[in-house]
């Protein structure tokens, strides 16, 4: 059918049985079509909104479908007679079995017998009956993805948070996850939580890019407010922050979820150090493991990269354990390769303090993953504490302790959570103070923006 030189193009999915000399005597050409058209699978396309210029690509993804939809609806594409079968939304399933059973079924229709703009509703309700306690904390979440559905969730209802909605972007997660963790609600309407007045307390458990611009809306707004690292991944999103939180008279509470310094273990370490006057010095060391360069994390503009968005665990651990403030920090990471591979996520970190004391952090995402991923080492006064994956504790040539072992790892989640939760209910200060969070976010943003420096 072709003529010389034509070009076949393979539209879906169907075997493949050429033949060479077909081709080869007509000189043609063969390609295989995306689905959608050009900008499909590429997330520079379809999740950044980075478009094919027009002399280049003349249909994407999207002009197609602006294309195939102005035709339908100017008339000049009729599909009509392609409809073979209707059925009702509640016979799905029928719909199911005749498109596998019936071999003359072309298109088939679901329709739906509710009105348009009642199932284009932005907000859900699981329990008519749920009880409203505007005494307690009442807690609205802003993301549902795994940590929070895994983590978060669990450690606020652990510490009997009062769960009342819980906002998503697509709709989907809220549904799954509010509805098994006992939520009011769950909605799209971000905004709409945030300005709710049965909402008093935010938790923000989104992807990094959005951390500063949830937390200035719920901190204005006058909610407390919990967001899991990083509080922001840039100075100008800190300083928005910062400016915001500062200019209220009274300012709600504000925390970041830093739970490493709740874990017991490291409580213990607090409790053992606390009568040390000299400086100490520590090594804390994140076997990160290998993440793809491909993975939001590594994305700049969306995750802020593995050191502003994990590494600031440590950093914050540090400032915890020395307790005394950060004046100095010196960074350098593994030198670049011709591989392409990230270079920043192989670095150390040190700190330097007003006490004197001295703290490394190796974050190293090219260990061996039978080491220990997280290692805490404290020298001080002719004495070590040495911590391993908070599991297990050891104290060498310390007076009254030898170690402190759990049955299971405890990162301290649930006590992040429940003080948080307690100091609302108790009218006491956040359990970290504004001026510490504020701090190891710029320290944070000073060691990466030295790594990305460094020649």
């Amino acid at each position: 059918m072709s003529r010389k030189r034509g070009r076949i193009v393979l539209v879906g999915v169907t075997g493949l049985a050429l033949n060479r000399a077909d081709f080869y005597e007509k000189e043609l050409r063969f390609q295989v079509s995306c689905s959608y058209g050009p900008g499909r699978y590429d997330p520079n396309y379809e999740e950044k909104g980075q478009d094919y210029p027009l002399g280049f690509v003349r249909w994407t993804e999207q002009r197609n479908f602006e294309a195939i939809l102005d035709m339908m609806a100017s008339g000049r594409l009729d599909v009509k007679p392609l409809i073979t079968h209707r059925y009702a939304f509640n016979q799905a399933d029928k719909a199911y079995e005749t498109l596998s059973n019936d071999k003359s079924a072309l298109g088939i229709l679901l329709k739906y017998e509710h009105p348009v703009e009642e199932r284009h509703r932005s907000t859900v309700v699981f329990n008519n009956n749920y009880q409203h306690n505007p005494t307690e904390p009442s807690i609205g979440f802003i993301g549902a993805g795994n940590y929070a559905s895994r983590m978060l969730i669990p450690a606020f209802k652990a510490a009997n948070a009062q769960l009342y909605s819980i906002a998503t972007s697509s709709g989907i997660n809220g549904v799954i996850h509010g509805k098994k963790a006992g939520f009011k609600e769950t909605t799209t309407d971000t905004d709409g939580l945030l300005a709710s007045e049965d909402v008093n307390t935010v938790v923000i458990v989104t992807r990094h890019n959005s951390h500063a611009r949830f937390v200035k809306k719920a901190v204005e707004a006058g909610k407390h407010t919990f967001v899991e690292k990083p509080l922001a991944i840039n100075f100008d999103e800190l300083s928005e922050i910062k400016t915001a939180y500062e200019a209220i008279e009274t300012p709600p509470l504000l925390m970041v979820g830093f739970n490493r310094r709740f874990s017991p273990q490291v409580q213990r370490m607090k409790l053992l150090l606390e009568p040390v006057k000299q400086p100490k010095t520590l090594i804390l060391t994140m076997n990160a493991g290998a993440i793809p360069a491909d993975h939001w994390t590594q994305d700049m503009e969306v995750g802020g990269g593995r050191i502003i968005g994990e590494a600031c665990h440590f950093i914050d651990l540090a400032r915890f354990l020395v307790g005394s403030d950060i004046i100095s920090v010196q960074s350098r990471r593994m030198g670049d390769t011709n591989t392409g591979e990230i270079t920043e996520d192989k670095a150390s970190i040190t700190l330097g303090f007003a006490d004197g004391s001295l703290a490394t952090i190796h974050y190293f995402a090219n260990g061996a993953s039978s080491f220990p991923k997280e290692r805490v080492e404290v020298f001080a006064a002719g004495r070590v504490l040495q911590l391993d994956n908070f599991r297990k504790l050891k104290g060498y040539n310390w007076p009254g302790f030898r170690k402190m072992n759990l049955w299971r790892q405890d990162k301290g989640q649930e006590a992040c959570a429940k003080a948080f939760l307690d100091a609302i209910r108790n009218g006491e200060p956040s359990p970290i103070p504004a001026s510490e969070l504020f701090e190891v976010a710029r320290v944070t943003l000073e060691a990466a923006d030295q790594l990305r420096k460094q020649s």
